[in-house]
Parts: C-alpha cells; sequence; structure tokens
C-alpha cells in the first residue's frame, strides 16, 4: 500500500447508499496523505521540528527559469475531477490544488496558514449566541470566466455538502452539516458564515472551493464534475485529459492575479511504480514518486558518474556484463566461432542478446545520473491493524499481546535505517512529530515485553497445551461409540437389563441438561436486534460509562466491540473447523501448525536397543498456545503486488515476533486490487498492514477512522472507516469536544486524550512514518519531498542556467 494524496473529512450519512459511497472512497484515502495535524496554531508558536525535513530545492523565484514543461508521475488518470466524490484519488486532489481555491495551505510543520491569493482574513468574530466566521476575500479573486469568487459559490457548496440533500452523491460532509446560514457581509467580498453548534475545525472547509456552476444542482455535480470542471480559479488552467496517452495536461492560467507560474504546462502522466524506473531512464519524466530499489538504482548511477565511469563502465563493474570474465569471454568467442554450426549460431544468438541488456543498461545509467533522489517522511503512518470484531482478538487482553509482542523500533530502522531517514515510531495515531498537537502517549499500551505479553495471554485462557483442552462440560467419545456401547447394551443377559436401563436415563437426564444449558447459552448471545456485544453480561443491557481512567484497571480495558450476529456466528464456525483441523492433523489450519515446527521425535536409540523408536515428545499443539481445544492463530494478510515488498518484508518480521510468544499466524498474500476492498474494508482478516494519513484537523478527520462501530437497522455493523472495529464512547465523547471547542489549546488535549486511550484499546498499532522518496531532474526547483507542506504549484519550475560569470565565480 503505497498512494498518497485525498480529501480531507469523511464522516458521512447513515444511508444505506452513504455507507456503500463511504467504503469505496476509503479504498482510496486509507493510504492517501491529505492534510497533517497542528491544530490552529499561532506563527509564534514553539515546538519541536518535524522528524524530517523537506527537501524540495528551496529557490528563490528569480532564480527560477520562466517557461518549460514539468512532466510528473501521477497512479492512474483520475476516475472524477471532484474531490468530495467516493472514487476521488490522488490525481484528483493533485488537479484540484493546481487549478482550484485553497483558503488555507500547509506549512512545513503541517499547519494551516491563510492564502493570500484568496483571503485577505478569515476569523470568529462572534461566538455567543452562535459562532460566526467572516471571510473577506482578495478583491482580485476571480474564476476563469471572469466572474468574482464570492457568497453564492460558498452556499452552493454548503448545500451540496451538508446532508440534507440525498440527491448530492458526496462521500463526507464533515463540518458542512454545522452550518446554520451563510449570508453576504457588508459588500460582495465578504462572506459571513453562522454555526448551528460550535466548530473547533471551521479552517478545513471550503478548501478546494469549487464554482457555483459544480455544486449548484446534484446532475453537475455528480456528473459534470467528473470529466470537466465548468470554472477554475488556480495558477493552472485545465487544458485536457488524454485518456489514450493517459496524459492531464494543465497550463498557465493567464487570468490568475497572484504571482505567476514559472512553468508554462504540467503534465500529470499515468505511469504505474513498478514501471517508473524505466520511464526515468527513457527520459520520459521529470518527477515522479519511487520506491526503495529506484531510488539505490539512481544512487548507484549518481555514484558510477561521480567517479568518472560512464555507462558502459558502469554495465561492466555492476551491470549485466559483470558476470563475463575473461575466460568466460574467450569460451564465448570460441564456441561462436568454432566449427559446430549450430552452437555457434546459439551462442552467437545469446551473446547479441547480452550484448543489447549490456547497451540497455548502459544507457539507462547514463540518463538516471541526471537526476537526484530527494527524501522525507510522508505525512502518513503505516500501522498493524488488529480486527476486533470477533474471533480472539476481540479479547482486549489478545490485542495488547500482540502490541506488546512487536518490536516497533526494530521494524521502523529495518524500513526507515536503510534510507537515511529518522527512524523513531510514531507516538501517536492522530498528530505526527513535531506538530502542536503531537504528545506520545504510547505508555497507555506499553512498549515491547515478551513476559508481559506471555502474561497476558495466560490471563485471557491462552495456554501452552490449550489447543488439546477440552472446552468445560466436552463428553468424551463419538456418536459411533455411543451407538455401539448401545448395541453391546442391548444383547446384555436379561439380567443386566434393568442396570443398562438406568444407565441409559442417566445419560438422557446429561443430554437434557445439555440442551438447557445450550438454550441458556443461545440467551446470552443476542442483543441489539441480533448483535452480540462482546463483554456484555446481559444482551441488550449496556453499561453506563464510567468516569474515564487509562491503564488497565479503566474502563476501557473491557472495550465493548459490536459484532453482527452472522458475521460472529461464521468467525465461530471457522475456528471450531481450525481448530478441529489442528486436532485431526488435517485442513489447511493443520498444515500451518505443522509447517511452523516439526515436533521433537527424540533421538533413535537413546533409551532402547538400536531399532526402537524412541519415546515421542509432546506433539506440537501442546507447545503452542490454545484455549478449550482451539489454537490462538491469527490470519495475517498481506498485498502480494511488486510494490509491496517492504510491507511483506515488515509483515515476515510480525510474524517472527509473535512466534515468540507462543501466537501461530496464518499469512495469506492477496491482489492490490482486493487487498483492502475485499478484506481490509469488510473485514475479512484478523492482523493487517496499511497506512492512515495524518490530519490537520484530527477532531473531525480522524473521528471516523477510530469511532466505535454502530449497528445498522439492517443486522450489519456501521464502521466508517474503522477497519479494526475497535472503539470505546469515551473516545467518540473526546472527539466530539474536541470539534466542538474554540479554544485551540483545550482542543489540542483533547485529542491528546482521545490518542491515549486508541492506544490503550490496542486497535491499531503505528509502526513507522512513511518514507516520501521523489526522483527529480537535477535542475528542477521548488519540487521533491514535501513532507508535511503542501505543494506551491506556481514556484515549480526549472533553475535558471548560470551565467559565465556566475560559474567563474564559483569555481
Amino acid at each position: 500500500m503505497s498512494q498518497i494524496g485525498a480529501p480531507r473529512g469523511r464522516t458521512c450519512s447513515r444511508s444505506p447508499r452513504s455507507r456503500t459511497l463511504r467504503s469505496v472512497a476509503t479504498l482510496t484515502s486509507a493510504v492517501l496523505a491529505v492534510t497533517v495535524l497542528a491544530g490552529c496554531s499561532s506563527d509564534d508558536e514553539a515546538g519541536e521540528a518535524p522528524a524530517a525535513a523537506q527537501d524540495n530545492a528551496p529557490a528563490a523565484r528569480d532564480r527560477v527559469a520562466d517557461g518549460g514543461t514539468l512532466r510528473w508521475a501521477v497512479d492512474a488518470l483520475p476516475t472524477t475531477l471532484n474531490t468530495f466524490q467516493a472514487d476521488a484519488d490522488g490525481t484528483t486532489a493533485r488537479i484540484a490544488g493546481a487549478v482550484l481555491p485553497a483558503l488555507y495551505t500547509l506549512d512545513e510543520r503541517g499547519r494551516p496558514r491563510l492564502n493570500p491569493d484568496y483571503l485577505e482574513s478569515a476569523q470568529v468574530v462572534e461566538t455567543e449566541p452562535k459562532q460566526v466566521v467572516l471571510y473577506k476575500l482578495n478583491q482580485q479573486a476571480v474564476w476563469s470566466d471572469g466572474r468574482e469568487i464570492g457568497a453564492p459559490d460558498f452556499v452552493a457548496q454548503w448545500r451540496a455538502l451538508s446532508g440534507r440533500d440525498t440527491a448530492y452523491w458526496t462521500a463526507r460532509n464533515s463540518g458542512y452539516e454545522r452550518i446554520e446560514k451563510i449570508e453576504r457581509g457588508k459588500n460582495d467580498l465578504e462572506v459571513r458564515v453562522t454555526f448551528a453548534k460550535p466548530y473547533a475545525d471551521w479552517q478545513s472547509l471550503f478548501t478546494p472551493l469549487y464554482p457555483k456552476q459544480v455544486m449548484g444542482s446534484p446532475n453537475s455535480f455528480n456528473d459534470g464534475a467528473r470529466t470537466t470542471l465548468k470554472a477554475t480559479a488556480g495558477p493552472f488552467l485545465l487544458k485536457t485529459i488524454d485518456r489514450k496517452s493517459g496524459d492531464v495536461t494543465l497550463a498557465r492560467n493567464p487570468r490568475w492575479w497572484g504571482q505567476s507560474a514559472k512553468l508554462d504546462t504540467v503534465v500529470l502522466k499515468a505511469v504505474p511504480r513498478a514501471d517508473r524506473a524505466t520511464a526515468l531512464a527513457a527520459g520520459t519524466l521529470d518527477l515522479a514518486e519511487i520506491d526503495r530499489s529506484a531510488a539505490e538504482r539512481i544512487a548507484l548511477a549518481l555514484r558510477d558518474a561521480r567517479a568518472g565511469r560512464n555507462g558502459a563502465q558502469a554495465a561492466a563493474a555492476h551491470g549485466p556484463g559483470s558476470a563475463i570474465t575473461p575466460s568466460k569471454a574467450l569460451k564465448s568467442w570460441a564456441l561462436a566461432h568454432g566449427s559446430d554450426d549450430d552452437k555457434a549460431a546459439e551462442v552467437k544468438a545469446a551473446r547479441k542478446k547480452n550484448q543489447e541488456a549490456i547497451a540497455r543498461y548502459a544507457s539507462a545509467q547514463d540518463a538516471l545520473a541526471k537526476y537526484v533522489v530527494r527524501k522525507s517522511l510522508e505525512p502518513a503512518y503505516t500501522q498493524l491493524s488488529l480486527n476486533g470484531e470477533s474471533g480472539p482478538l476481540a479479547d482486549e487482553r489478545v490485542r495488547r499481546a500482540v502490541a506488546r509482542a512487536i518490536n516497533r523500533q526494530e521494524l521502523a530502522e529495518s524500513v526507515l535505517g536503510p534510507l537515511g531517514l529518522p527512524a523513531k515510531p510514531p507516538g501517536s495515531h492522530l498528530a505526527l512529530e513535531g506538530q502542536a498537537a503531537y504528545a506520545d502517549s504510547s505508555d497507555a499500551l506499553g512498549g515491547q515485553d515478551t513476559k508481559e505479553a506471555q502474561a497476558l495471554l495466560a490471563d485471557a485462557g491462552w495456554v501452552p497445551g490449550g489447543a488439546l483442552q477440552k472446552p468445560a462440560g466436552t463428553k468424551a467419545g463419538s456418536e459411533a461409540e455411543k451407538e455401539a456401547e448401545k448395541k453391546a447394551a442391548e444383547k446384555e443377559k436379561e439380567k443386566e437389563k434393568e442396570k443398562g436401563e438406568k444407565a441409559e436415563g442417566s445419560t438422557g437426564a446429561r443430554k437434557a441438561e445439555g440442551s438447557t444449558d445450550a438454550k441458556k447459552k443461545g440467551s446470552d448471545s443476542a442483543s441489539d436486534e441480533g448483535l452480540y456485544i462482546v463483554g456484555d453480561d446481559k444482551p441488550g443491557d449496556r453499561r453506563a460509562v464510567p468516569a474515564p481512567v487509562i491503564g488497565a484497571n479503566g474502563p476501557e480495558s473491557g472495550t465493548d466491540v459490536l459484532a453482527p450476529a452472522p458475521a460472529a456466528a461464521r468467525e465461530s464456525a471457522a475456528l471450531l473447523a481450525r481448530a478441529e483441523a489442528l486436532d485431526t492433523g488435517t485442513g489447511s489450519g493443520a498444515r500451518a501448525a505443522q509447517s511452523v515446527a516439526k515436533p521433537d521425535r527424540g533421538v533413535a536409540g537413546a533409551y532402547a536397543p538400536r531399532g526402537t523408536a524412541a519415546p515421542v515428545t509432546a506433539p506440537e499443539a501442546t507447545k503452542a498456545l490454545g484455549k478449550d481445544g482451539k489454537a490462538l492463530s491469527l490470519r495475517f494478510v498481506l498485498p502480494s503486488g511488486p510494490g509491496s515488498e517492504s510491507l511483506r518484508a515488515v509483515g515476515d518480521r510480525i510474524v517472527r515476533m509473535l512466534d515468540a510468544v507462543g501466537i501461530r499466524t496464518e499469512v495469506t498474500k492477496v491482489s492490490d486490487d482486493s487487498f483492502f476492498k475485499d478484506h481490509v474494508a469488510s473485514g475479512d482478516y484478523d492482523l493487517a498492514l496499511y497506512s492512515w494519513p495524518a490530519s490537520a484537523f484530527p477532531a473531525t478527520d480522524a473521528r471516523p477512522i477510530f469511532a466505535k462501530p454502530e449497528p445498522a437497522s439492517d443486522g450489519s455493523l456501521l464502521v466508517e472507516q474503522n477497519y479494526s472495529r475497535v472503539g470505546t464512547d469515551r473516545i467518540d465523547q473526546l472527539f466530539d469536544q474536541a470539534a466542538g471547542t474554540l479554544d485551540e489549546e483545550e482542543a489540542r488535549e483533547l485529542v491528546r486524550q482521545a490518542d491515549a486511550r486508541i492506544w490503550a484499546a490496542a486497535g491499531s498499532i503505528p509502526l513507522y512514518q512513511r518514507p516520501q522518496l521523489v526522483a527529480a531532474r537535477a535542475d528542477l526547483v521548488n519540487a521533491g519531498a514535501w513532507g508535511l507542506a503542501a505543494p506551491r504549484y506556481q514556484d515549480i519550475g526549472f533553475k535558471k542556467p548560470e551565467s559565465s560569470k556566475g560559474a567563474e565565480r564559483n569555481r
């Protein structure tokens, strides 16, 4: 999973259609970076620096040449140009950033900053009786059709995204539903927005801002804005989208009132990440996010160039020609010119193929030496998600044991260390290091501790040999054995009939008692219209939320997780089948357990004459952890695509860490296309690795990611984007309080408290901030790895060539 760049705010209405759209939307937004958390901090606010600085070759505008075309790689052409639709993706967001108004942009620490290109000012002018925000617009700001940006555009966007008109197919409406009214101020350049209830994240609204021609009707919103924009208002215009060539062309906006864009055009080229090294070598790209292997290839080319080696010499040193020794070359020449015509033809063909490979490699190395790799950390983190809906991970103690078994520092170093990037694991789910709201709350869960993990598992009933133990009250013997006993009893002598009948009556009584117990157990498994509530003693009787306390003794140490009854039944059946397979030694579950380690069968002849089998030690099932006849095994789902090697390597390390405490894993590798949609979003996993973006507005944007799942009327579970399906009422309350206070410091403190409880619930374990590797032409400036900041499109360009006098001075 390695995509970044989607819109903010994902809270949606509860209609079935909205749920469907939300599910689709998160397939792209789950790993797409949007904005980063800082709250609404003041300019002089002190704080730590980001974990990694920007690396974008900053240059003053007077040192940037006017003109030129930038060829910038994107993952795919956009399916829609409307960032508020469910299938908006990173390309949608990139286009919007260049052609539409952004009232606030992000600085190097991810703090929202007023954009003077569109606003002269924006502030809360009233708090009583209701919050009122007054926007004063830049008097030069106009749409590409010449119309002024004004209140009608704000009103149209509010009505489209408020959720009140279901004809609009929106993926999110966070914040807009809080607005009571929007009206013109003293003049056309003032817009007054009145909120029905306080909203701390008001700066997240109206970015991007669409013209009323797009937002004014459901048809233009739903369909019209998918392929074209009727008006824009950025430093660039949307010129063309060529589906055949895979190019989106943005041209300099002649009506732009701000600092003119340095580039004439920006061409967004759809190039899959696996093909980008080849495209760079072919010279068809100027800027592209790349993976580690491509970055290493460029670094090698630069080392060769600095050492004075050209491409051909590089190929001989470490390329396709490096395996050709003088003796092999001589032998190959002799065979190619020998008397055996067939062999000579075969060798000549092989030599030609090898020479072509050497030539391609040499040419590629020469081309790649013209690029540099710019690196930072993305505004997103990779996490281990623990599905708490059902199965062993429904028990909070097991989730915490998994977390305590994992060495996050080791995982971060394995990914970031070789890249020369800071390898400190994130301490927050809601903020990144260097931001105003960041606080390391991981102590609420605790660090790696094998003994503590084992103790938690034992407390939850998962013990060595537990897979062989029968649940309490389970009767021995099979139905066949009972039938045989019955037939034997019937054949007994007449004098023993009375005794046999008494025994049979006793057996019947036990069966009746077992049936009664089963009914009693069944009566405790239904609650809230067919939902089973893990942790409830009585169905339908939800406990009141006590005073918040963090830690093992707090109210959230027994986190309630709502799970639909059908899903719970399916999970129980799957676990039962797995346990049966382990007991009988058949099935995939047994094979997975056996593949971990072979049972020690002793040494032949140690305790008996040679030829006698040694005593067999305890079977493998007694070594692995189990409970009531079921082995503790978790299904770990990983993507199998070529761009996910790093994620799979992390997964392998996690498997070994869990194995060390007795937790077995069944690794399932699935296609990248189905990984998120068919497994993570649908809940078909126990463990999964994927990334979440951080946000500048966590009270709004992070709430649906960590909100407590709710039951739907159809018996299903509404999880929004909480794919771990773990949450608490208190976490929801803290998010709501943070979103509803206008005190900035109070809001940040409430967010920190929510994060501590998210750690304690152990549904998501942040592992490392994602690396950001960008290949850029050496003369490209103001572009590269932006880190937490938003690109400033009008400043991107190519460095002016140095004059001869300047070059002499620099010698």
